[in-house]
Parts: C-alpha cells; structure tokens; sequence
C-alpha cells in the first residue's frame, strides 16, 4: 500500500517529495479541456522516481451521457490520457463515473460505459470513480455502481473510491469497503478526502482531515480496509499532515 497525493503538475515529483508522498496522482493536460494531452519532458523522471503514478483523466469526461457531442470526444479523451498515463508509467486512469442528462434513462448512460469497453482496450486500467451527487449519477450510490458492474464488470477496469464523494452521496463509510468490494470484487485506489459539508449533502467540496467533517479515524478506517494504494486529494497547506496522519494510523 502506497500513501500519495495529488500534485501539482508542474513538477510532481518534488512535490510528492515535500508532502512526504510515496505516490502521485496527477493530470496528464489541462482538467478542464478537450485538448489532447501532450508528451512531458520530465516523463523518464517521473517513470524512474520509484513514486506509483495514476493519472486522472479531465473533469469534461462523461461516457455515459446521450449526447454524442460530449460522449465520442469522452471516449477518445479516455484512449488520449490513458495512452499518456502508460508513458508515464501509471498503474492506473481514474475517471469519474459521469451521468445523464435530465429526463434521460440511467440504464443509457450504463449502456454507453459498456460500448466504451466493448469497442476499445487501453493500456493501463481504467478506475472508475464513485462521485458525489446528481440524480442521473451511474456511480454515486451502490445500486447504481451494482447496475454498473453488472454491464462492465467482465472488462479489464478497476474501481476508485473516494471517500468525500461517498459521504456527499449518503453512504456509509463504516461498511463501504464491504459493500464496495461485494459489487465489484475489487477497490484499486482510495481517495482519502474529508468534507467541507455534512453527511449526505451531495456537494463535492474536499477539506483536510483536521478540518473536514469526515472523523479522521474514519477515514484511516477505510484506507485499512481497503488496502490499497491511497492518493490524499486535500487542500494542499496541510496536506502532508493528511499523509502522516494515514501513515501513522495504519502503523499503529
């Protein structure tokens, strides 16, 4: 198990350096563009620091959606990064779970995952990320993460929780991993976040462990149980304490 963090991208490995991470999640290009990534100069750097790597894929990745205009560009956005992330060396592309539009069927959106793995593989994993609210969500309650795996569940894809988006979505997180793991037989990656909001708010708002809503022991609970690679994605003044609150909690 790997303790991480997400970094900045200018220079992640001396960031990781100074959080005391021994893992880097980090964006291949801009989160908020359709551009396609480009190659990165510190690639053998980043490939040769001994630091395990995921990449998460841009914010505007929604598979699931009906409209061809953000669904094609969706799919070849997740071939693009995940090209990217194997060049860096990435055990894994964590991409959100996306949802529907208003008035659009679920079961669509899990349908369009399928065809994304039927019609394509990728160099590294793709993990699925829990989110945190939206009605039309496929992956913010278990059911819907159960009707999920039902259709993909037989590919080469992996899961990410994320600790935020599970407590924003009502679940709880003493007997997440559990559940979690009887629907998909698997958690890859943890991201360990407390919440700036209360139980069940829906809102997607990360805060560090001292300050968030989220006990810390819970959140040392679930990175145990899952036992796993975690990537803490807190505010980054305190960010390393996040870390060495992890680290200490599971060597005790």
């Amino acid at each position: 198990m790997l303790i991480g963090a997400h970094v900045r991208d200018d220079d992640p490995v001396a960031a990781a350096q100074a959080v005391g991470a021994e893992a880097i999640q980090l964006f291949a290009g801009d989160p908020q563009s359709w551009k396609k990534p480009q190659p990165r100069e510190d690639a053998d750097a980043i490939r040769d620091s001994g630091l395990g790597v995921y990449v998460h894929a841009p914010y505007l990745v929604n598979v699931a959606s009906t409209n061809n205009r953000i669904r094609i560009p969706s799919r070849n956005m997740i071939a693009q990064h995940a090209a990217a992330a194997d060049g860096l060396g990435a055990r894994g592309l964590i991409v959100h779970g996306g949802h529907v539009g208003d008035g659009d069927d679920v079961a669509t959106g899990i349908e369009n995952w399928r065809k994304t793995f039927e019609r394509a593989t990728f160099p590294v994993r793709v993990l699925v990320e829990n989110t945190a609210g939206g009605e039309n969500a496929c992956a913010r309650h278990l059911d819907r993460i159960a009707r999920l795996w039902d259709a993909i569940g037989g590919y080469d894809v992996g899961f990410c929780l994320d600790t935020c988006h599970a407590w924003a979505a009502g679940e709880d997180l003493e007997t997440v991993v559990e559940r979690v793991v009887a629907i998909t037989g698997r958690i890859d990656l943890v991201h360990a976040n407390s919440s700036r909001d209360p139980f069940d708010s829906s809102r997607d708002r990360h805060a560090n462990f001292a300050t968030g809503t989220i006990p810390a022991e819970l959140l040392a609970h679930v990175v145990q149980e899952a036992a796993c690679d975690v990537i803490v994605e807190t505010p980054a003044e305190r960010q390393a304490e996040d870390i060495a609150f992890l680290r200490a909690a599971l060597a005790g």
